[in-house]
């Protein structure tokens, strides 16, 4: 009762409520301090999305409990891990998983595995490669700047394009085969066949899933396709720690992972080291998630996108779109456009308005023809905050 006093008093303090449609939290007194404001930090209202950057989602009020629970006690950490691992995959539905410090934490931990297996001596020598196996085939269109976390391990990439060109490609250096879902559409050998081509050569097939999460089918769609390895952040759609992932998969390469990280201290993953707090955190946001009404999330969603369009929609010159990106923050995004001869202002500028203004507002990045604004990580009364300001910077600007 204690643990549960003490959350409650902390979320009701914090100046945010986790969650795509945040429970209403009875008002207690406000936290002692502010942190951001002593250290001059501003907070930011996150219309872009679960990047890393902008320090990816709020942990479900589930998670926060969780993670207060944690540390009031001392536990030992792989028994806790082995609990932890064991819930998640029966709730998930595959064979076994682990907590990570990440997805690229993952990568590199499910690489490992692939290599060592549960050799000692091998798992110390990493990421001294000798007489292990060390080429990881992988489509040239799916090559991505956290690959750096596989490449850690001391493997060379194999670049293919085709069926064909994979099927050369396999040999007994092959240790791996590497697949990123964000770049399915892009690539020539679609998820399903990929891991078809790895059972048929007996090499394991890992797919990073980071930020596929909605549609929360995804989280047994790829081991029951018949992936080896899948990872997901644990820190975007799941709502739990940003410093937290989930590696799931076969049992004997989720032990190998194991034996490759912390608490094991002579490994190449000592470094990735995942916290009891990070755990139970995790654990809980995996039951919260399952338990959501997803299809309320996305109906309020949609409402959000609505009311930021209808807001701007009367500026002469001003358009929007609806678009939902196919893989990757699987939600609600709106598209802003304008005639920048009718509004004299550029993307950039308007971009840099909403980041420089108060309270500070960030957009999807990378805008150059037209401004995208992601609401899934809108808290409640902040998309009213956002339509009024971009309507106030477009209407100046069409004066």
């Amino acid at each position: 009762m204690a643990n549960r006093r003490m959350f409650l008093q902390t979320l009701a303090g914090l100046p945010w409520v986790g969650g795509f449609l945040a429970p209403k939290i009875a008002q207690a007194a406000p936290a002692k301090r502010d942190y951001l404001k002593e250290l001059g930090v501003r907070p930011i209202i996150n219309a872009a999305g679960t990047y890393t950057m902008l320090t990816g989602s709020l942990m479900a009020p589930e998670a926060v409990q969780a993670w207060l629970s944690a540390t009031r006690v001392f536990v030992r950490l792989d028994e806790l891990h082995d609990a932890v691992g064991k819930r998640i995959a029966e709730l998930i539905g595959c064979e076994a998983a682990m907590v990570t410090a990440g997805a690229a934490s993952a990568l590199t931990l499910g690489t490992a595995a692939c290599m060592t297996g549960t050799d000692p001596e091998r798992i110390r020598r990493l990421p001294d490669t000798t007489g292990m196996k060390t080429e990881v085939i992988i489509q040239k269109s799916h090559r991505f700047s956290y690959d750096h976390a596989v490449r850690n391990c001391g493997i060379r990439f194999v670049e293919v394009e085709t069926r064909e060109e994979l099927e050369r490609a396999v040999s007994d250096n092959t240790v791996m085969m590497l697949f990123l879902n964000h770049a399915d559409p892009v690539g020539q050998i679609k998820a399903a066949e990929f891991a078809e081509l790895g059972k048929k050569h007996g090499i394991p097939t890992f797919i990073d899933c980071a930020a596929d999460v909605p549609p929360v089918e995804n989280l047994r769609k790829f081991t029951d396709m018949g992936f080896s390895l899948v990872t997901f952040s644990g820190g975007k759609g799941l709502l739990g720690p940003q410093s937290a992932g989930l590696l799931l998969g076969r049992k004997d390469l989720i032990q190998a992972a194991r034996l490759n990280t912390c608490p094991h201290a002579d490994t190449i993953g000592r470094g990735h080291k995942v916290n009891k707090e990070e755990m139970l955190a995790m654990l809980a946001a995996v039951e919260a998630y399952l338990k959501r009404d997803h299809k309320a999330d996305w109906r309020e969603w949609e409402k959000r996108v609505r009311l930021i369009a209808d807001t701007v929609a009367s500026i002469p010159g001003v358009s929007t779109e609806v678009w939902v990106p196919e893989i990757a923050n699987h939600s609600p995004h709106l598209r802003v456009r304008w005639d920048t001869e009718r509004v004299k202002v550029t993307v950039a500028d308007a971009v840099r308005q909403l980041r420089e203004g108060e309270p500070s507002i960030e957009v999807v990045p990378g805008a150059r023809e037209f401004l995208t604004i992601s609401v899934w990580m809108l808290q409640p009364g902040e998309a009213q905050i956002v339509a009024r300001r971009l309507r106030e910077i477009l209407k100046k600007a069409a004066a």
